[in-house]
């Protein structure tokens, strides 16, 4: 009887992928741009013809979300996004001026690890692979366990059309035989020089560990903030309409809606219209113990399940209309589920006195997971969401905008992307919208200009004597209590001197 290990086929495998990958990336990146374009052209039209039986693939795999929705995200990364990357220009001269004899070089960080999650495996891998090979990188793929099958047939479609168009084999590939230890022994590999972990906070602490740069998106505790000058009717259907989108596993998507409570009914009101349930409190405890297990893990089982679906394993009765439920809260707690991101059509509800308050409690539920990632304000009043942007300790602040869509970079102009940055403040490199400008270094060029003698002539000119440099020669003959005097001497001088030019200037001024 053979005894198969899968750890260390897995070990094995990512040993001889990353190896591989670290040579073939030599050759990709002498690459002009003009050629890398061409492979990513090619990769995106492939795959854009099996995004509908591909989001249908996801769901059945995960089953998680609803496929017409994940069928969108694809379309969106093929699409919108792919059209975005044209023009973009990140390796060679990515920047000149001429004028200042300035030049920047953009140079490929060399092979990355990249992970996928189960809730948008398609979507995000196609994204990942195109802005990868876009900036000269390699990348090996560490396919989340749930989405195997799907994340292989993707890149299997993906690695064809482009090897097929000159990349080098071993460029884009990725693990067949999946285990944690093969993930682990992959990133810790010298020739890893980046780490792209896209919604897997099981593998991030390995990640950080593995002593490589590391790009985490992942969700958040985003809140969505409803002031007293709002479009009411506008700001509820953008929610609802996030919220719901493939049943809430976007990672931008809000997690509870704050209010002005001068205005708390008639959001309550239009949120109802709009095919919310608000739970009782005995609906709300019979919910929440479904999220997470004895031990504080979340239960997976929960995530991208729509409302109705809930409330069934719940054991609450809802109308057949209902889209999603929402808990009133009063306070975050650390013991409450309804504090923690909810991966599905599950909202908190809060009210607070003013915007100030509704602030405060903004702040709360962001920095109770991962430092913030989204937040959205719908509001006509400039001052506040200024103030807003100031304050709040998030990767993004969205205005008036769904944040499922607007996160994303299709309801607003940020770069559309399927990896958006979060947990910067001391736990990532970056909280952009990830784009291929993220996975390059720049190389700065600078021309000289002057010469060294000039250097010296330019200190001088604006350079101020100190008192030190104003005591001459001879006063180092004296003895302690003249040079004392001369120095006084020398400070008076100078204040009089000071004092006589405000004078000037003042009197000019006039």
């Amino acid at each position: 009887m053979s005894i198969i290990d899968n750890d260390l086929l897995s070990i094995q495998e990512a040993r001889i992928l990353a190896e591989n990958a670290f040579e073939a990336q030599k050759r990709v990146s002498t690459f002009p741009q003009e050629k890398l374009d061409e492979i990513v052209e090619c990769m995106a039209e492939a795959v854009e013809q099996h995004t509908q039986a591909l989001a249908v693939m996801s769901n059945e795999e995960t089953d998680y979300g609803r496929w017409q929705d994940k069928c969108v995200k694809n379309k969106f990364v093929c699409g919108y996004a792919r059209r975005h990357l044209r023009g973009m220009r990140c390796v060679g001269v990515i920047g000149e001026d001429r004028k200042n004899g300035m030049m920047d070089i953009g140079v490929p960080v060399g092979v990355i690890v990249a992970l996928c999650p189960a809730t948008s495996p398609v979507s995000t891998t196609i994204y990942k692979t195109l802005i990868a090979i876009k900036s000269g990188n390699a990348v090996i793929f560490s396919p989340h366990p749930r989405a195997q099958k799907t994340i292989g047939k993707v890149l299997n479609i993906m690695i064809e059309a482009a090897e097929a168009h000159g990349l080098p084999e071993g460029v884009l590939t990725y693990l067949h035989t999946v285990a944690p230890a093969g993930t682990i022994e992959l990133m810790k590999h010298k020739a890893i020089s980046l780490i792209l972990n896209t919604g897997v906070p099981g593998m991030l602490q390995a990640a950080y560990g593995a002593g490589k740069p590391v790009i985490y998106g992942g969700t958040g505790n985003g809140p969505a903030f409803i002031e007293r000058t709002a479009d009411i009717q506008q700001a509820v259907k953008d929610i609802i309409i996030s919220k719901t989108f493939d049943n809430g596993v976007v990672s931008s998507a809000e997690q509870s809606i704050v209010v002005d409570s001068c205005i708390a009914n008639d959001v309550k009101r239009e949120l109802q219209n709009n095919g919310a349930h608000f739970m009782t409190e005995e609906e709300s405890r019979k919910l929440a113990s479904l999220f997470f297990y004895p031990d504080g893990k979340a239960n997976s089982n929960m995530v991208g399940i729509s409302a109705k679906i809930l409330a069934q394993r719940a054991g609450i009765s809802v109308p057949d209309d209902v889209t999603v439920l929402i808990a009133e809260r009063k306070y975050v707690s650390e013991t409450d589920p309804y504090s923690k991101e909810k991966r599905c059509p599950v909202l908190t509800y809060y009210v607070e006195d003013d915007w100030m308050h509704a602030c405060e409690k903004c702040i709360e539920l962001l920095l109770s997971e991962r430092n913030g990632h989204t937040l959205v304000i719908h509001s006509k009043d400039d001052d506040v969401i200024y103030q807003f942007a100031l304050k709040k300790p998030v990767g993004r602040l969205l205005v008036n905008t769904p944040a499922t869509f607007g996160g994303m970079g299709a309801t607003t102009n940020l770069f559309p992307s399927m990896t958006l940055g979060s947990g910067s403040a001391g736990y990532g490199i970056t909280s952009d919208n990830v784009s291929p400008l993220n996975l390059i270094y720049t190389r700065k060029v600078g021309y000289g200009v002057r010469q060294v003698d000039a250097i010296d002539n330019e200190i001088s000119k604006n350079e101020t004597p100190s008192l030190e440099n104003t005591i001459q020669k001879e006063d180092l003959n004296l003895d302690n209590m003249q040079l004392l005097h001369r120095i006084v001497e020398q400070v008076l001088e100078g204040v009089k001197s000071a004092a006589d030019t405000t004078e000037k200037v003042s009197v000019k001024g006039r």
